[in-house]
């Protein structure tokens, strides 16, 4: 049986450490999933104009943040890597018409790490890391994610870290249990909506159709790894968790098995 697909909204790299809901909810989500042989996670913070995905055997962990806590400067993630599962999803990828290639230099940054240090703390499962595309359109990241999907028949977990609702400018930093603010909570509502509807055309067409899409996502890096995600098995997704940080970051996490 194919392994899911996840789409995880990461937050700020506090999640790493903090007792939070969102991580509460990761503690306790790897457990219940069935166990991968390797993970490949795109992250929001991976950017490339083509896919890029790492091949290091040992990838270090980037701590590609300013501002928090000394500690968390120190923790690491010493996954191993998966360098033939890099080679053969980049392969899936040019397949399916995509200029894609690998790279072992690249580390694993907060939006892989983080995410997977509550999932799977002991480290002991082999991470590939994509990137996205903030060039291109939820789309063309919608027909990423199904180039990969036969990885989750072999036992690959494929995730998508991001943001369902993600403007720093607009984060009340200094309540971090500040109610959402109603445009943020308007778009969230909507796009959950089509998620759960299984209604990937207007979701792929968020920018235009979105109440406050704009201001939901100035910048689109955060929502992309959501279609990849979604690509990967098609079909409506179920919402796993739902929760808000600081006034307007969304933190919702879907679950995506395929079907009609």
């Amino acid at each position: 049986m194919p392994l899911p697909s996840l789409f995880i909204s990461h937050g700020a790299p506090t999640l790493a450490l903090e007792d939070s809901l969102t991580g509460r909810f990761l503690d306790a989500l790897g457990p219940v999933l069935p166990r991968p042989r390797a993970i490949l996670i795109a992250s929001a913070h991976m950017h490339a104009a083509q896919p890029v995905l790492t091949t290091s055997p040992a990838p270090a962990t980037l701590h590609d943040f300013g501002g928090f806590p000394r500690e968390l400067y120190a923790v690491r993630y010493p996954a191993p890597g998966a360098p033939m599962l890099a080679t053969h999803a980049a392969g899936l990828l040019r397949d399916a018409g995509f200029d894609a290639t690998t790279n072992a230099a690249l580390p694993l940054d907060h939006g892989a790490w983080v995410p997977l240090l509550r999932m799977y703390p002991q480290a002991d499962i082999p991470v590939v890391a994509l990137s996205v595309s903030p060039q291109r359109d939820a789309a063309w990241h919608y027909a990423l994610g199904a180039a990969l999907a036969p990885l989750r028949d072999d036992d690959v977990l494929l995730i998508g870290s991001g943001g369902f609702v993600h403007n720093l400018g607009a984060l009340d930093w200094q309540h971090a249990a500040h109610p959402p603010m109603p445009w943020a909570r308007d778009f969230a509502a909507w796009l959950a909506a089509r998620v759960t509807d299984g209604d990937g055309a207007s979701a792929r067409d968020w920018r235009a159709q979105a109440p406050q899409a704009l201001r939901a996502h100035p910048t689109p890096e955060h929502l992309l790894p959501l279609f990849i995600a979604w690509g990967a098995a098609g079909g409506a997704g179920t919402l796993l968790h739902e929760a808000w940080e600081y006034g307007t970051l969304a933190l919702h996490a879907f679950r995506f098995d395929g079907g009609a």
